[in-house]
């Protein structure tokens, strides 16, 4: 649950805040010759309204930024009156960036941080997390240059850094490898499929928008400027143009939004996804199905262009659950496959001591977790785990694992775990040979060698395979609150209002994404990590010692990170947070009702959410609470599978699930 940008000390995400003031400033004629060539450089001549439109909406954020520009560098000094007309000119800037929003995040992405990025710092690298180490980049935009006029001491300098790294990214959108994609239809539908996950998500949350006032006026802006764009897309494109239908319900979202309150917390979220988003999500999907348009970001992998609807459990795809099997597709096979890795689960064949299992601490009763303990025991009994034990339900739904984020696939999580010593304590190879030992393994995984060709015996890769098949497979299972999403149940009152609570005034949603109310936002390819500031115990005599995310990645800024947990079926997985110190759901939202750690009166000097209290009432708790237990999904349950038997004769004594 994070926080909109409320306060000079807001910050994001993920952000790991320093002082905008300390960022590299900008020499003013610089600045001057950036305005002159920038200006000179217009966009092509088009025929055509939907490239006529593109070009309408580049040029005038163009326009804006130069005038912002301009008024940043008239400015004789930064006082209330100068601040406020500085901000004025953002405010009217930002209306032409929404304008363009529609393409600037799909054509490119990594420029349209530097038109609105939300952090000062960055360090998640999303896509190529799972592929090469965080890096350090700074951040630009309006969003930063708005917060940074509340900044004491306010430099002009730093502020026009900010600005002019926009104007630099507006560059990219003029050229041929972005402009190509214009002439022909594909692109628009992932553009506008982009769009619509971001209205649900986070257009209306207060996530990139540091004015809560005008989340809803820009949104007006945003629907507006969609169905004009829309329109010359169908103009441009006969062939290709979405049906009556849309358009249709594209009105009926606009009349909706142009009705509520300009209030973001008086805002109907809830209706506004479930009638109107979601249901243009899903024709904006069948178009996709039906044309055969192809993406070509490198930023749209996760998404599945089979998911009907906003609520789909399969909207992304966050981890490949198969590993070994990936190539199997047959029910059938992987039916036995799954069934394996249950048996494998419960099996303490897999630890160093043949008396603990993966259901020791992820016990299936208990939605994979241990409601009982506040962290597991340790392997040699001496002590417990640092860390409480997360639910293995909808782990796939994350891109980074474990709470640090260190682990990018899920066999080599579970890999981690057996042979931690402090954990499983298992040795590979003995522990291959123990299962081996056990002729119903041996024949049933020996049988399934033919469908993993490149692995021609059967390894610990097979074995780890088929857990990871086998959890993830309750991944697919909906709440009552997705049913009520999808139309096929309705919701109380209660939860109707938690949810609006969460998307707004809670401000929890700035953190906890739509649909998954994890860390993973569209286009859903990333983990992200917060600073909030956990104490130790509930006195909040001191901080937490554990480090989190610096153990992984070393930095001033991710000192005490933790990957943002996935908030479904919250209300089944007590104790909560890093090192189980809530018992209650009431703890957790009061922790952040009064600002964190820093809130409560601890040194978090790179805490990620705002210290100032949110000043929710006991009913908005109550209807918070609500909301989270309608994240309660049904969920099968779990049989102890009765486990193979060895040769070794003394291993046959063991339990199903263990004995600690």
């Amino acid at each position: 649950m994070g926080r909109s940008f409320e306060g000079a000390d807001r910050s994001r995400t993920g952000t790991y805040r320093p002082s905008l003031k300390a960022m590299r400033p900008l020499n003013i004629c610089a600045l001057a010759i950036l305005v002159l060539s920038s200006a000179a450089i217009a966009p092509a001549p088009v025929e055509e309204p939907y490239q006529a439109r593109y070009a309408h909406c580049l040029g005038d954020l163009r326009t804006q930024l130069q005038a912002l520009s301009v008024a940043i560098g008239d400015m004789k000094r930064t006082d209330a009156n100068s601040v406020s007309s500085i901000r004025s000119s953002i405010h009217t800037t930002r209306r032409a960036l929404k304008a363009f929003d529609l393409w600037a995040r799909y054509l490119d992405p990594i420029n349209h941080r530097r038109l609105n990025g939300p952090l000062p710092v960055e360090w998640e690298t999303e896509v190529f997390e799972k592929y090469e180490k965080p890096y350090r980049r700074e951040g630009a935009g309006l969003t930063l240059a708005e917060l940074y006029l509340d900044e004491a001491g306010c430099e002009k300098d730093s502020l026009l850094r900010l600005v002019s790294a926009s104007l630099t990214a507006l560059g990219s959108y003029e050229a041929d490898s972005v402009t190509t994609h214009l002439s022909t239809p594909d692109h628009f539908l992932f553009c506008n499929r982009l769009m619509l996950l971001n209205l649900a998500a986070i257009y209306t949350t207060g996530f990139e928008c540091p004015d809560t006032t005008r989340v809803i006026p820009e949104l007006r802006d945003m629907l507006a400027e969609l169905r004009t764009s829309t329109e010359a897309f169908n103009s441009t494109f006969p062939e290709a143009a979405l049906p009556r239908v849309y358009a249709e319900r594209l009105a009926a979202a606009i009349g909706f939004v142009n009705a509520q309150p300009s209030a973001y917390s008086a805002f109907d979220h809830f209706t506004f996804i479930r009638d109107h988003i979601s249901p243009l999500f899903g024709m904006n999907q069948e178009h996709i199905r039906s044309t055969g348009a192809r993406s070509r970001s490198w930023m749209d992998y996760s998404l599945n262009n089979n998911a009907r609807s906003i609520f789909a459990k399969d909207l992304y795809i966050g981890q490949d659950a198969k590993g070994v099997f990936r190539r199997v597709d047959d029910p059938n096979v992987l039916a036995e496959v799954r069934r394996l890795g249950h048996t494998l689960f419960m099996d303490p064949l897999l630890s160093g001591n043949n008396e603990r299992s993966c259901a020791s601490c992820h016990r299936p009763e208990m939605c994979f977790t241990d409601t009982v303990l506040v962290t597991p025991i340790a392997f040699d009994h001496k002590g417990s785990l640092p860390r409480n034990a997360p639910s293995l339900v909808n782990a796939d739904l994350n891109h980074l694992l474990m709470q640090d984020g260190r682990h990018i696939a899920l066999q080599t999580q579970a890999h981690a775990v057996l042979t931690a010593p402090t954990e499983m304590g298992a040795e590979p190879n003995t522990t291959l040979k123990k299962v081996m030992d056990c002729p119903e393994y041996r024949q049933a995984f020996s049988a399934l060698l033919r469908h993993t060709p490149t692995r021609p015996e059967v390894s610990m890769d097979h074995l780890l395979s088929a857990i990871t098949l086998y959890y993830s497979s309750l991944s697919v299972y909906a709440s009552t609150f997705d049913d009520a999403m999808n139309h096929a149940t309705t919701a109380d009152d209660a939860v109707r209002q938690g949810f609006n609570l969460f998307m707004s005034k809670a401000q929890c949603a700035t953190c906890h994404f739509v649909p998954h109310f994890n860390g993973v936002k569209p286009p859903y390819i990333g983990s992200e990590f917060e600073v909030i500031g956990v104490p130790e115990d509930l006195a909040y005599a001191m901080l937490s010692d554990d480090a989190g995310r610096f153990d992984v990645n070393p930095a001033e800024e991710t000192l005490h990170a933790f990957r943002t947990g996935g908030l479904r079926n919250i209300a089944r997985t007590a104790p909560y947070m890093h090192n189980g110190v809530f018992p209650t759901l009431r703890e957790v939202i009061d922790l952040y009702d009064a600002g964190g750690g820093a809130g409560h009166g601890l040194d978090v000097a790179n805490q990620t959410l705002s210290s100032y209290s949110l000043d929710l009432s006991d009913n908005d708790k109550l209807r918070l609470e609500a909301f989270m237990r309608s994240l309660n999904e049904d969920l099968p349950a779990q049989a102890r599978l009765p486990l193979p038997a060895s040769k070794n004769k003394e291993l046959n004594a063991r339990r199903p699930g263990g004995i600690y």
